[in-house]
C-alpha cells in the first residue's frame, strides 16, 4: 500500500473494533489512520510502514501479544525511538501507567475520554516529535559531515606512512575493509566481545592508524629490499610501542574510545594467540579484540600484496598459509571468520585494486608533516580529529536515510549504512559513475550529472525528481543535495553531498 504524502499517519492498536471506531470518528478528516486489531498485527504494520507512522494509539489488554509486549519489542528493534506511541485504555491502575511510561510511551490517555483532550494530546505529541525529528536530522548531517572529516584526517595519516614505507597506499583501506567485514561475520557467530555496531565502526576507523608508528622508523629498513638483520627487525618491531606511544602524547583525550582502540591496535596488532607474538607476548583473550581482528586483516593483506621484499600470493595461498599457521597462531573463531568472509574480501580487494592514489600529492604532505622529528606535525592534526570527535559522539546514531557523499577526484561514493543495505551495494563504491547502473536509468543520472554541474559556488543546493530501483522495484523519490566546490580563485568541482527523501513505489 501506497502511504500519502500530505497527511501524518497514526496507527490504532485496539482489540475494540466500537473503540477504534470511536478514535477514527474523531480524528480522520486531518489524518491517514491505520487499523490493528493486536498486537501481532501492529507489528506486522511497523515492519510495513517503518518509520512512515507518525503516531500509535495503543491499547494495552488484547489478545495474542497485549500492548506492553508490543512495546517491549518496539523498544528492542529501537523503532520506539522513531515512533511515538500514546497509551489509550480503561487499565487506569497507577502501576499500568507507570509501567508503560517506563517503557518508553509518550502520552498515556485513560478511557472514557473527552474527544478534544484525545486531538489536543495527539496534536502535541505529533508537533512534539516533528520538532525532534528536525533537530536529528540537523544533528545527523552535522555528524556526518563531521566523522566524514574524521576518518578523512587519519586516511591521510596512514596514507603518510604507507608512501614512507614505499607500498602502494592501499594497504589502509584493505585492513580497513578486511577488518569490517571479520567483525561483522563475528558478532553474527558470537556475542562474546559484546560488541556493538558503534564499536565495529571505531575499530573500522582506527584500523587505520595501526602502522602509524612506522613514521619514527628509517627509511632505509622501511624500504629495504631484502630480509632484516636481527637489528633491523628489532628496530622495526618498535613500530608498535613507538605508535602507542605518539598517541600517548594527546594526553587530553586518554578517555576518548577512538583513542583507546587506537593505542590497543598499535600496540598489539603483531601479538600472536599462543604468545609468540610481539612487544608483549600476550597470549589468548589477553589481547583485546580489536588488536586481534587486525592482526589477522593486516596478514591477509600483506600476503597478497606485492611488496619491496616480496611477490603476492593469491588470495587462497594467503587464506591457505594463515589456516596453517604459518604466520603464526590466531584463534579459532576468527578463522572461522575468515572463511566466511573470503569469498566477500576478494571481491572487496578486488574493486579497490582499481583506484588510484595521488602519490606526488601524498609525497608532499609527508615533506609537511615528517619534518618535525618530535611528531608535532601529525600530533596537531590528530588533536584536531579527537575534538572534532569528543565534540559529536554524544549525537553520533544511525540515520534510516539514503544519505551520499561524492568525490569527484577519485570517483568514490559514500552511502549511509541503511541506504547500502536498501539498494544492496556496499557502503563505499568505487568507480561509482560505472555501476550507477545497477539501481538507476542513465537518463536519471545524467540529468543529475547536469544540475550538479550547472551550480556555483554560491548557489550550490539541488532538488530533483528521481527514480531509483530498490530489489527489482521502481521507488520514486526527491534529491535533496549540495554541491561541494573548492575555495579556488577558479573553483573546481569536487563532489556533492545529499540524501534521497520521499520514497515511495512508482505508481506510473
Amino acid at each position: 500500500m501506497k502511504l500519502s504524502e500530505n497527511k501524518q499517519k497514526i496507527l490504532i492498536v485496539d482489540d475494540s473494533a466500537m473503540n477504534r471506531d470511536m478514535l477514527i470518528d474523531m480524528l480522520e478528516d486531518d489524518f491517514e489512520i491505520f487499523e490493528a486489531c493486536n498486537g501481532a498485527e501492529a507489528m506486522q504494520a511497523v515492519h510495513n510502514y517503518g518509520t512512515d507512522l507518525d503516531l500509535m494509539l495503543l491499547d494495552i489488554v488484547m489478545p495474542e501479544i497485549d500492548g506492553f509486549e508490543v512495546l517491549a519489542m518496539m523498544k528492542a528493534s529501537k523503532v520506539l525511538e522513531e515512533i511515538p506511541v500514546i497509551m489509550i485504555s480503561s487499565e487506569n491502575q497507577p502501576s499500568n501507567i507507570e509501567r508503560a511510561y517506563e517503557m518508553g510511551v509518550t502520552d498515556y490517555i485513560n478511557r472514557p475520554f473527552n474527544i478534544s483532550i484525545v486531538r489536543r494530546r495527539v496534536m502535541n505529541t505529533l508537533n512534539l516529535h516533528a520538532k525532534q525529528k528536525k533537530l536529528n536530522q540537523i544533528i545527523t548531517n552535522l555528524v556526518y559531515e563531521k566523522e566524514k572529516n574524521n576518518s578523512m584526517m587519519i586516511n591521510i595519516l596512514s596514507h603518510i606512512v604507507e608512501f614512507r614505507n614505499g607500498e602502494s597506499g592501499l594497504h589502509v583501506l584493505h585492513v580497513s575493509s578486511i577488518t569490517n567485514l571479520l567483525l561483522q561475520h563475528l558478532i553474527e557467530k558470537t556475542d562474546k566481545y559484546h560488541l556493538t555496531q558503534s564499536d565495529i565502526s571505531l575499530i573500522t576507523i582506527a584500523s587505520a592508524l595501526h602502522d602509524v608508528g612506522k613514521i619514527s622508523i628509517p627509511g632505509s629498513i622501511l624500504n629495504k629490499p631484502g630480509k632484516l638483520t636481527s637489528e633491523e627487525f628489532e628496530k622495526m618491531k618498535t613500530h608498535t610501542v613507538m605508535g602507542e606511544s605518539l598517541l600517548k602524547e594527546i594526553p587530553i583525550y586518554q578517555n576518548e574510545p577512538l583513542v583507546k582502540i587506537a593505542r590497543e591496535i598499535c600496540r598489539w596488532h603483531h601479538e600472536r594467540y599462543d604468545g609468540r607474538g610481539y612487544p608483549d607476548g600476550l597470549k589468548g583473550e589477553e589481547i583485546p579484540i580489536s588488536a586481534q581482528v587486525i592482526s589477522v586483516a593486516d596478514v591477509y593483506d600483506a600476503l597478497t600484496s606485492e611488496r619491496c621484499y616480496k611477490k603476492a600470493f593469491s588470495h587462497e595461498k594467503a587464506l591457505n598459509m594463515i589456516l596453517n599457521g604459518e604466520c603464526g597462531k590466531f584463534s579459532d573463531l576468527l578463522l572461522e571468520c575468515l572463511q566466511e568472509a573470503h569469498k566477500e574480501i576478494i571481491e572487496e580487494l578486488d574493486v579497490q585494486s582499481t583506484v588510484e592514489f595521488h602519490e606526488k600529492n601524498l609525497q608532499n604532505l609527508v615533506g609537511e608533516f615528517t619534518q618535525f622529528y618530535e611528531f608535532e606535525g601529525l600530533i596537531q592534526p590528530l588533536k584536531e580529529m579527537l575534538l572534532e570527535q569528543q565534540k559529536t559522539k554524544f549525537y553520533a546514531a544511525t540515520a534510516e536515510e539514503l544519505q551520499f557523499d561524492y568525490d569527484k577526484r577519485t570517483s568514490v561514493v559514500g552511502i549511509s549504512k541503511w541506504g547500502s543495505k536498501l539498494l544492496g551495494l556496499n557502503t563505499t563504491l568505487y568507480y561509482a559513475q560505472e555501476r550507477y547502473s545497477q539501481f538507476m536509468e542513465d537518463s536519471c543520472y545524467q540529468q543529475i550529472k547536469a544540475l550538479f554541474l550547472s551550480t556555483t559556488p554560491r548557489n550550490p543546493d539541488v532538488e530533483t525528481d528521481i527514480k531509483i530501483t530498490i530489489k527489482g522495484q521502481l521507488y520514486c523519490g526527491r534529491l535533496v543535495a549540495e554541491v561541494l566546490w573548492s575555495d579556488d580563485e577558479k573553483p573546481e568541482y569536487l563532489g556533492a553531498v545529499g540524501k534521497v527523501i520521499h520514497l515511495s513505489e512508482c505508481t506510473e
